[in-house]
């Protein structure tokens, strides 16, 4: 039986993902009456989707690791990176505040953390910025304990056999294929533990489904009631303060006041066709996001109506993506890997290829914006890099599906030049493009685009290749070309607010009862991204802010 909504509580929490959930876990914490409301039927939003990094420098884990660092060197790194663009008070808010929120969530709830090794800082050689790298993720955790209240975990954003518990750390091994012993005894290790907890009839989980699947189970404890398929409408004002939300539930409207604040969480809007267009770069398209199918920009168009201010609309979480039949595929170590390129509609590669994902599609819409298509790009790969590699869920030397030829995915020929004719892209260019590379790949120096000299390039990179491990030959037939869109995680801009998470009018000034974190507010990084989870530890942090000033303020 469903719990009536309250008609008036101290806290009203849009949205059930790390933020919101974060958000009502501290709010109750501080002794205030919380609800939390959600559109969806069910928790944890994009972080549910996500791999579950978190970038907060000198938290518990990273100290455990032995992995701690300066934290003067974590600001001077968002300084470099970020710049103006966010203020200073703001980003140096989150760093200070954030392990304090890694202690609260490990007090609160049974996810805990551990430091992904070596995944490096996306910009680590920016003053202040690491090579080994500042991200943690949540170790995998049975989630028997939520009984049927499981069944409400967001779905997945690909599909993957019960148990099959692929952490960070693992993929990175594993996308090597069998180049490395390291590929294949981590295969057979997540394979054992998969069979193990079969036996044991556990339901194991990690990435960021472990994150949110310990908040849910820390919201329980805690009494926090979450009321799904209730979708925010629009805030209620009154003498200039939010003192309420008005919701649809079962074709109902109804209102939940709040005595002391509303605090949204309640995503992008990514899923918004109408409201991509009026703010972000073109083409774009609703169908190349991996977010939230739920994430149409309620909330941000609710605190516009309120008053608020917008910012950074035009960026999002921006990922070079592979659009499946099935749906989107963010690509990430695919495009790293040595032995693929990425060339536009001239035929011509255009930017390093191993660039840190935000940074490659601003450059796929920077030479879009030239005249020179660039959406859609096209991956250049070989048989070579076929045989060694996983690619987008594939197995090395797994075949590509036929629908994805269908689909016009992927392109095949047996020549460069045919291959060139197949994308159409002129032949010549393509074949003296990929006789450049190979020449680059030959003494290990891109003279063009330096796709290997950044400690993170590196990273999803072949360590038996040499003398670039980021570089390799594409000479062996059958050729290949996969179809590169801008996709991405969801969108970065949204509602401005100040270090304590308050949302601000365009002249600075707070709306009084109106608080927001992830990323229905504009992002503390800015036009950047610092590193793995630098999306889900600012939605963690400033959601806990967001709760703490309510709980201060009068």
């Amino acid at each position: 039986m469903t719990t009536p909504l309250p008609e008036a509580v101290d806290v009203v929490v849009v949205g059930a993902g790390g933020a919101g959930m974060t958000a009502a876990l501290a709010a109750k914490d501080r002794g205030l009456e919380t609800v939390l409301i959600e559109k969806s039927a069910y928790f944890g939003g994009s972080t549910a989707r996500s791999g579950g990094g978190v970038w907060i420098p000198n938290n518990y884990a990273l100290k455990a690791a032995g992995q701690g660092d300066d934290l003067e060197l974590s600001k001077q790194y968002l300084d470099s990176i970020v710049g103006d663009v966010v203020p200073k008070i703001r980003r140096d808010t989150y760093l200070d505040r954030g392990p304090e929120v890694m202690d609260f969530i490990k007090e609160q709830t049974p996810v805990r953390f551990t430091w992904v090794p070596q995944y490096a800082d996306y910009h680590p050689e920016a003053p202040g910025g690491r090579l080994a790298g500042r991200s943690s993720e949540p170790i995998p955790l049975d989630a028997r304990f939520l009984g049927d209240e499981l069944s409400h975990l967001h779905p997945p954003y690909t599909k993957a056999p019960a148990n099959l518990i692929v952490t960070q750390a693992d993929y990175r091994k594993i996308s090597l294929g069998l180049r490395t012993i390291k590929g294949p005894l981590t295969m057979a290790k997540v394979l054992v533990k998969r069979l193990v907890s079969l036996m044991l009839g556990r339901k194991m989980y990690a990435m960021g489904n472990a994150i949110v699947i310990g908040l849910r189970k820390g919201l329980i404890d805690a009494d926090v009631p979450v009321h799904y398929e209730t979708e925010l409408t629009d805030l209620v004002i009154e003498d200039g303060r939010v003192v309420g939300v008005r919701v649809l539930h079962d074709g109902v409207e109804s209102v939940v006041r709040a005595r002391r604040g509303v605090i949204l969480g309640s995503g992008g809007f990514e899923k918004n066709l109408e409201m991509r267009e009026k703010y972000q770069p073109q083409p774009t398209s609703v169908d190349w996001t991996t977010g939230s199918q739920f994430n149409t920009g309620g909330g941000v168009l609710a605190g516009i109506a309120a008053g608020a201010d917008i910012d950074l609309m035009d960026d999002s979480w921006w990922g070079p993506t592979i659009p499946l039949p099935s749906g989107p595929w963010f690509c990430l170590a695919e495009r790293n890997l040595p032995g693929s390129i990425i060339v536009n509609q001239a035929g011509k590669r255009f930017m390093n290829e191993a660039l840190p994902y935000v940074e490659a599609v601003h450059e796929i819409y920077r030479g879009e914006a030239t005249g020179i298509g660039h959406v859609p790009a096209w991956m250049v790969i070989d048989q070579r890099y076929r045989n060694r590699y996983l690619f987008a869920g594939l197995s090395p030397r797994q075949p590509f599906p036929g629908r994805w030829y269908k689909n016009g995915t992927v392109r095949k020929a047996d020549s460069l030049e045919a291959l060139a004719a197949e994308i159409d892209v002129p032949a010549e260019a393509l074949t003296a493009t990929v006789e450049r590379f190979n020449g680059f790949a030959k003494t290990g120096v891109d003279e063009d685009y330096h796709r290997g000299e950044s400690g993170y390039d590196k990273y999803y990179s072949d360590p038996t290749v040499k003398p670039n491990p980021s570089l390799h030959t594409i000479d062996q037939g059958p050729f290949y070309a996969v179809k590169i869109v801008p996709g991405d995680l969801g969108t970065k801009g949204g509602l401005v607010t100040d270090e304590k998470a308050r949302v601000l009018r365009a002249d600075g000034s707070p709306i009084p009862g109106l608080y927001a974190a992830g990323n229905v507010s504009s992002a503390v990084m800015g036009r950047t991204y610092a590193g793995p989870g630098a999306t889900i530890g600012p939605a963690l942090t400033f959601g806990y802010l967001a709760a703490e000033t309510i709980s201060e303020e009068s």
